[in-house]
């Protein structure tokens, strides 16, 4: 009988299903599903050609129309990278006046960047473009002189950089130098490509003017053109603003440049040391507000107490910020000689004219060097750079044509869901009057303003002697232009984000299809297990593995998985299936000992199997025969989990246990310092009052269920008391161990109990530990013995377990593991730094690993208020599988809730017990590295006292051999753990992978979240043996020979001043920097050692949703909230720039919440919120918000508690007032801005990288 015949194989999904002998139908905790088995799945057909992005969305821009730092244009030079002085609070001013500038001659040369111009297609032509016969190109300014000297010059320079796209060739052309003509090659539609292109000052390399190509394979729909959230044919491509009106010459006019009436200077200081006095050029719009950081405070000025630090309850007092050096600021500066030509500058019509004007005028009280003069080759306000729609063609450049009828200068109308469309095809929205300035801004196309003065004829040759100089009146201030790269131009991770749930999160995700890259983190989607497992515990750095080791070097990209094999699902995905073989156990194969899954192939009409990942034929036994069908598929593979499910559950055997003994329920022992501190700040109060009622919320395999989790109690501080609760006792009972240095267990009945035969004993005891130690004077503790002693207490039980210990001091009392003070920030910098991140103590070590010999998980809660040494004493729980929490200056009121709701969570989460790990992979590829909260020893085996829902751990792949394109890449994840009932379980997550030859397909399958992960997980151990430059550095290098190789082999020949990015990693440069400038590798001077250690150790076992949002926090506009919609407002890019003094905006990182308020925030929004009408009534000090009886208010409540369910730990939330001392630890998060550390902003960053992989490339 045909399988797809029978009518259990085709229910539908979702649909109860009846239980089948062989296997229990329950859920992964235990209850009933009521959803049974997926439909039938189709048979595998192989790999697919590769992941095809969904239909562009209209209408979506993320962008806003905010200025950013200038990026330098010529980077083939080895002049340092130098980011510019710090921002002062702009002025109220007009901008300045504009003045003349000389003009220099320069030969007719022309550069395109698109594909090659065909002059016989008939199209539909450019708005705004002046019709040339014969389809040839209008010319493009060409600068002929020496390299720059400084910023400033630099800053004229990248204001001609351009972003456009293009496509790899397929026949991977060499890179080269661009000439006096490039032209791009056909090449295939499908593949995305993203580049930033830079104006060079090479002779070699002509300006070029913003224009658009398209090589995308055919004509585009409707929605493709102009440009909107989703990029053209999986391609995006990035302009800086494009000009009101280009004039077009035959020939390319010469552009012009200001010369120095003066030597310019040679050297540059680096940007990390500013003096407050001086200010950045602007041009269109003043710099945004933000104090500098380079004043040193007074030394007589007191540590404040209510800025709490971003990673602790409060806030430790600030240091004096000492300026740490920037990495980039080491190399020489070129020297440039003087301008040669004395025309004055053309004018050119339909062209601002104050682009045409001479060096501007310094408002008054402002310091510092010139102002930066314009340059006609930056590209004009608002050229088209669009091509209409039904007028490409494959492979074939365009040539322009006359301006459509009805086309010119019309004003954009809103798109869907409210956002602003493109802007003739360039990124970033339409921007209107800014602050202070009367008329338009520069970006803008001048609606409601003065039009532009209309296009210039064609002529057949441009001379530059009959064009007159433009005169200082009539140039208006307001049309001023900016001399720095548009943040609208470069890569917006709001738009990535938005533009994937648009395309991604309305349709299931279903698994059946090999290498498919799954839906961002960032998107909502429900997953469908057709095979193989869900990116909820799996994702990888690459779906499309290369074929080759030497391919694989070639790249540079990390072969790597993060897993996190016991997530939480969605309650609309059912849990894995549990799969009973009985006493035989799970089906393996005899040579790998993997286990049964989708990939293994049925042969000999199902008497036999074949591995799929060594190939090895194995005996199928007796019981579990069954025929095939008439595509070698058993007819019962839709009916077993394990032959159709990409995750499921077995339960293991005896032969799986511990001794070959099935295993006890695990322990709960609860260790609490009841020293001076912690007695005297009500820590032990605010516990045992906790403890009385979240006994009752131990973790239970059904909700319905009774939990098997026995509970112990020990009190500590120089010496250790034990607890006698047993249910017969009328009182409870202490027993005082004072010999530290050989602990003991002095009882075994009665320390370990079942919490309701317990219950009046143990609710006893927590009512007197508080008034037993109210008077206590003992300031000294232990911490070595207490972990002795929680493992000595389960070694009795003869089970596993977790120790929650609550910390307050450093362990100074004369005990094994014994610490000193070793906290010395001048370490930091230098060789020696590495050694605050190790333990200075090999006794934890040598702890943990007889912990996870018992399965001793251990987890702790710090309450320092000054050095603990996070680094030796998070060691246990970070190879026991275990978690750090820290409560800086911990206060009651201030971060009790915070605490409560961290041991709630913690207590309640399911978890399991002495696991074992291992990651099975096909031949051709094995697992060589391991990240996370574990210990190992051996090199294959990841061994955790226990496992939560939370923790992952990251595996990289390195080749051993050739892999074929047709069989495909499979990694096999299988856990064995106890679960909380004593049930011994193994979890089997499967996954399979494309395989390629080319390096397109590598880089068309990324992710970019994955691998940033796996990249701060590489950096944060390497700490460990390194400098924290030495780590920068070497982070630096991969990712630009990831970006240099995809330049060089996949993209279309370009000039070499432009900056190409693959579609799928186009956001690296903007993520890899907040990984640079986090506290970890380049800290603050108010950033204690502690906080760093914790950081490192936090981050280990992150998955990827929390690593993204830890390295860049959600910021969203809550002025924009909308109380009868369920939607939530789009979140801005993180910049202080795209801060309104009208706003309120709340600030996420997975470990605080942030709200901002603005100094000119709306009485109404005020009173909504805080229910004061004024911003000086504002609370500072509030950790809650007030609950007020208001839609508004009842909205961003409930918003807030939705965003710490989200996330693992609860996130306390701190009220920022605009202008107000924690709004410098806010700032810290802005990742798009210069730090006070010395960090780069986002776009001087992107420019050093451009600078890198020119380097590579030369």
């Amino acid at each position: 009988m045909n399988v797809n015949q029978q009518t259990h194989m085709s229910s539908t999904h979702g649909q109860s299903q009846p239980v089948f002998p062989g296997y229990h139908q329950s859920g992964y905790s235990g209850q009933p599903l009521t959803g049974g088995t997926p439909t039938q799945y189709a048979p595998y057909n192989g790999p697919v050609l590769g992941y095809q992005q969904g239909p562009a969305v209209q209408g979506y821009s993320p962008y806003s129309s905010f200025p950013a730092k200038a990026l330098a244009s010529d980077l083939s030079s080895s002049t340092p990278l130098d980011l510019g002085p710090v921002r002062l609070p702009p002025t109220s001013m007009a901008p300045p006046v504009s003045l003349q500038q000389p003009y220099n001659h320069s030969s007719q040369i022309d550069a395109q960047n698109g594909p090659a111009v065909v002059s016989n297609l008939h199209h539909r032509p450019l708005d705004t473009q002046t019709y040339l016969p014969g389809g040839i190109s209008p010319g493009v300014n060409q600068q002929y002189g020496a390299q720059p000297t400084s910023t400033h010059q630099i800053s004229n320079q990248m204001t001609g950089m351009h972003i456009s796209s293009t496509d790899p060739s397929s026949v991977m052309p060499v890179y080269a130098p661009s000439s006096a003509h490039v032209a791009t090659t056909s090449v295939p539609s499908s593949f995305p490509s993203h580049s930033v292109s830079h104006a060079s000052q090479q002779r070699s390399s002509p300006h070029s003017l913003p224009t658009f190509s398209s090589a995308t394979g055919g004509p585009p729909s409707s929605s493709q053109i102009p440009y909107s959230s989703a990029p053209l044919s999986s391609q995006t491509l990035y302009s800086a603003p494009p000009p009101p009106q280009q004039p077009s010459f035959s020939t390319a006019p010469p552009s012009s440049q200001p010369p120095y009436s003066t030597a310019p200077p040679t050297s540059q200081a680096p940007f990390s040391k500013v003096s407050p006095s001086t200010q950045p050029p602007y041009s269109a719009a003043p710099p945004t507000v933000q104090p500098p950081y380079s004043a040193a405070p007074p030394s007589s000025q007191t540590p404040y107490s209510g800025a709490p630090s971003p990673y602790s309850g409060a806030q430790p007092p600030l240091q004096p910020y000492s300026g740490p050096q920037s990495p980039y600021s080491s190399a020489p500066s070129l020297s440039q000689p003087p301008f040669s030509g004395t025309q004055p500058p053309p004018q050119f019509p339909g062209a601002p004219p104050s682009r045409l004007a001479g060096p501007p005028v310094r408002p008054p009280g402002m310091q510092g060097p010139p102002l930066p003069q314009p340059s006609l080759s930056e590209p004009l306000s608002s050229q088209a750079n669009h091509i209409a729609p039904g007028s490409l063609q494959s492979g074939v450049g365009l040539p322009r044509g006359p301006p459509a009828a009805g086309m010119h200068n019309q004003p954009s109308q809103m798109g869907a869901h409210g956002f602003q469309p493109q802007q003739n095809g360039a990124f970033g929205q339409v921007r209107g009057p800014q602050p202070a300035y009367g008329g338009s801004y520069s970006g803008s196309q001048n609606f409601g303003a003065q039009p532009p003065p209309p296009a210039a004829p064609p002529q057949s040759r441009l001379d530059p002697d009959a064009i007159p100089s433009p005169q200082t009146t009539e140039l208006p201030a307001v049309q001023k232009t900016r001399h720095r790269i548009d943040p609208d131009a470069i890569p917006s991770p709001i738009q990535v984000i938005e533009d994937d749930k648009a395309n991604r999160g309305s349709e299931p995700f279903t698994t059946s299809i090999r290498g498919q890259v799954p839906p961002l983190v960032t998107t909502r989607f429900q997953v469908k297990d057709q095979g193989n497992a869900s990116p909820r515990y799996i994702r990888c750095t690459a779906y499309n593995i290369p074929c080759t080791s030497d391919m694989a070097k070639q790249s540079q990209i990390p072969l790597a998985a993060v897993i996190k094999p016991l997530a939480q699902l969605p309650p609309d995905e059912a849990l894995p299936y549990i799969v009973d073989h009985g006493e035989t156990g799970p089906i393996r194969c005899n040579r790998c000992k993997a286990y049964m899954c989708p990939f293994m192939q049925f042969i000999e009409g199902g008497r036999r199997f074949q591995c799929g990942f060594c190939s090895c034929v194995s005996e199928v036994p007796p019981h579990y025969f069954q025929h095939l069908d008439h595509t070698g598929k058993r007819v019962d593979y839709c009916d077993r989990p394990e032959l159709s499910m990409g995750t499921y559950e077995f339960l293991a055997t005896v032969d799986y246990c511990k001794n070959n003994k099935i295993p006890q329920p695990p322990a709960f022992i609860f260790l609490i310092d009841v020293s001076y501190n912690a007695v005297k700040n009500g820590l032990v109060s605010l516990i045992c009052e906790e403890l009385k009622t979240l006994l009752d919320c131990l973790p239970r395999e059904g909700p319905d269920g009774e939990s098997c989790i026995r509970v112990g109690f020990i009190t500590y501080n120089k010496v250790l008391h034990f607890y006698n609760v047993k249910s017969s006792l009328a009182q409870p009972q202490m027993m005082v161990v004072s010999d530290v240095a050989d602990m003991f267990v002095p009882l075994l009945d009665g320390f370990l109990v079942n919490v309701n035969e317990s219950r009046a004993v143990i609710n006893s005891l927590l009512e007197q530990i508080p008034d037993m130690f109210a008077d206590t004077r003992e300031t000294e503790t232990v911490f070595g013995p207490v972990i002795q002693a929680g493992l000595e207490a389960l070694k009795a039980a003869d089970c596993a377990g977790k120790l929650f210990i609550f910390n307050s001091t450093l362990p100074i009392a004369e005990a094994p593991g014994k610490l000193k003070n070793r906290e010395d920030k001048k370490l930091i910098g230098t060789d020696k730094e590495k050694t605050l991140f190790q333990p200075q103590t090999s006794f934890y070590g040598s702890l943990a690993k007889d912990c996870v010999a018992q399965g001793c998980c251990v987890d702790l809660f710090l309450f320092p208020n000054q050095y603990v040494d996070v680094a030796t004493l998070g060691v246990v729980p970070l190879q026991t599988g275990g978690s750090v929490y820290k409560y800086t200056y911990f206060q009651v009121a201030v971060d009790g809730e915070r605490f409560l709701n961290d041991l709630r969570r913690d207590v309640q989460k399911q978890i399991g017990f002495d696991a074992v790990m291992r990651v099975r992979t096909s031949t051709g590829i094995r697992a060589t590295d391991f990240f996370g909260a574990f210990y190992m020893s051996n090199t294959t085996d990841v061994e955790l006292a226990g496992l939560d829902s939370h923790k992952t751990v990251t595996v990289e792949f390195r080749h051993d051999d050739k892999l074929s394109e047709e069989s495909g890449a499979l990694i096999q994840c299988a856990v064995l753990y106890t679960s909380c009932s004593g049930q011994r379980r193994l979890c089997v997550h499967n996954l399979s992978l494309n395989c390629c030859t080319q390096l397109a397909e590598l880089y068309r399958n990324c992710e970019t979240d994955c691998l940033i992960n796996f990249f701060a997980k590489y950096a944060y151990r390497s700490v460990l043996n390194g400098t924290t430059k030495s780590v920068r550095d070497s982070l630096i290098n991969q990712s630009a020979q990831i970006l240099a190789c995809y330049r060089k082999n996949c993209a279309s020949p370009s000039s070499a001043g432009q900056l190409i990015l693959p579609e799928c990693l186009k956001l690296l440069p903007v993520y890899l920097n907040c990984v640079l400038k986090s506290d970890v590798l380049q800290p603050s001077a108010d950033v204690s050692i502690d906080d760093r250690a914790y950081l490192r150790q936090l981050v280990t076992s992150m998955d990827v949703a929390e690593s993204h949002v830890f390295f860049y926090p959600q910021l969203l506009p809550l002025q924009k909230l909308d109380v009868e919609s369920e939607a939530i407002p789009v979140a801005i890019r993180d910049s202080e720039e795209r801060l309104s003094k009208g706003g309120i905006y709340l600030l996420e990182n997975g470990l605080n919440l942030f709200l901002w308020v603005g100094a000119n925030v709306q009485q109404e929004l005020l009173l909504n919120i805080f229910n004061t009408p004024t911003f000086g009534q504002v609370d500072p000090n509030m950790t809650n918000l007030p609950v007020l009886d208001n839609p508004y208010s009842r909205k961003l409540r409930t918003f807030i508690e939705c965003l710490r369910v989200q996330r693992p730990r609860y996130m306390k939330l701190l009220v920022v007032k605009q202008e107000d001392k924690l709004e410098l630890i806010f700032k810290r998060f802005l990742m798009e801005d210069k730090s006070s550390s010395g960090g780069a902003s986002y776009a001087d960053f992107l420019c050093h990288m451009h600078k890198e992989i020119r380097q590579l490339l030369s």
